[in-house]
């Protein structure tokens, strides 16, 4: 599932500690380096990391969880590896640069 959407801060909490590896984007519609991304964000995942997980967050609708998880700049991504926070990105993301800092504990997780 790429493109999963919970509801509230307890379904993001659940999914963070049910998924070996989970991504969160953090964004808003009136943002447009996210919606410029989002979809490039989605295919590095299809294509180069099939097991992560991917969640999406709209920080207009959904402010309690961008407060949460300290998101105040969009778009902010969130890699999750067993439950623990391992990387955040904001503002400026390189698409290569994401995949190389996902890729090593990607492979170690899923090799």
């Amino acid at each position: 599932m790429i493109d999963l959407k919970p509801d509230s801060l307890l379904d993001f909490q659940e999914l963070i500690k049910k998924e070996q590896a989970l991504l969160i984007y953090f964004y808003n519609d009136n943002c447009a380096p996210c919606l410029s991304l989002r979809p490039k964000v989605i295919e590095l995942v299809k294509e180069k990391f099939p097991k992560l997980k991917m969640a999406l967050s709209n920080s207009l609708s959904q402010p309690e969880i961008s407060a949460h998880y300290n998101a105040f700049v969009n778009p902010t991504l969130i890699i999750f590896f067993e439950g623990k926070e391992y990387k955040r990105e904001s503002k400026y993301i390189s698409i290569p640069q994401l995949a190389q800092t996902i890729e090593r504990s990607y492979n170690m997780l899923f090799s």
